[in-house]
């Protein structure tokens, strides 16, 4: 029998017993539905594969705080903290898999992606995940035709880039370095350096799924050109630069 204070009610100690009760049980649905995801169901944030239900970024040119992460096993990706997932990433991609961190709050991240549409975003439960902090930051102009390479803050150098044509530009936002590849059978540039960004008009080039990329080119004269395919073509001094800095750092690409 519940007791009743002298106004008829139910008393505050019983009150605070039942509040407590819904907590838990609210905890407790929660719990259930977190642990009751299929990653086998989900798609996979990759190049290759496109999730149009991915929130996208809000703050397209805003910098972070140099956070990144790195998921230890296959992790679900949401739309909001405690909202339904949507996909899944991996904890590889070209090599491991470091994401840069956009957003937080209490046990989760919010992360860029690797895949389609571009800017996409997802929030990762804050378990199972590595965590690193870059110092760098890579900073693309597509109007000056340059990059910027930061360290703390203290610009490290700063050189002409051939850049994305008219037809095949490459396309403006925050995204990170998802990638290092040296493939020698490469004569154009063995090093290669993925975006988790994709050319906004082209499905596929270099038999990829259109994935930008910051690489080396042998013809000095493509340097502050606008002629390539949306990738970023960069002097070998400066790629020389760009492999020490760590995956998961921030690219800012803008019309400057």
């Amino acid at each position: 029998m519940r007791k009743r204070d002298e106004r008829g009610g139910t008393s505050a100690p019983a009150l605070a017993v039942l509040a407590l009760l819904g907590i838990v049980a609210t905890v407790g649905v929660l719990g259930d539905r977190r642990e009751s995801v299929d990653l086998t169901t989900l798609v996979a944030s990759t190049t290759s594969t496109t999730i149009t239900t991915a929130p996208l970024d809000t703050q397209p040119y805003a910098g972070t705080t140099g956070l990144v992460v790195h998921p230890r096993i296959e992790a679900a990706l949401y739309g909001a903290p405690d909202a339904d997932a949507f996909g899944k990433i991996g904890p590889t991609q070209f090599g491991p898999t470091w994401l840069p961190v956009v957003e937080q709050t209490d046990g989760w991240v919010r992360v860029l992606l690797p895949s389609k549409p571009n800017r996409s975003t997802g929030w990762l439960r804050d378990e199972d995940l590595d965590r690193a902090t870059s110092p760098y930051l890579i900073r693309v102009h597509t109007s000056s035709r340059t990059l910027e390479l930061f360290l703390n803050n203290k610009r490290l150098g700063r050189w002409k880039a051939g850049v994305g044509a008219k037809n095949t530009p490459t396309p403006p936002g925050r995204t990170f370095l998802l990638g290092s590849i040296i493939d020698h059978k490469r004569s154009a540039s063995p090093i290669v350096l993925p975006l988790g960004t994709h050319s906004p008009t082209l499905d596929t080039f270099g038999g990829g799924p259109g994935t930008v990329a910051i690489h080396g080119w042998p013809d000095p004269k493509v340097f502050g050109a606008a002629i390539s395919a949306g990738c970023v073509r960069v002097p070998r001094t400066a790629l020389a630069h760009l492999q020490k800095v760590p995956l998961g750092t921030l690219v800012l690409i803008d019309s400057k």
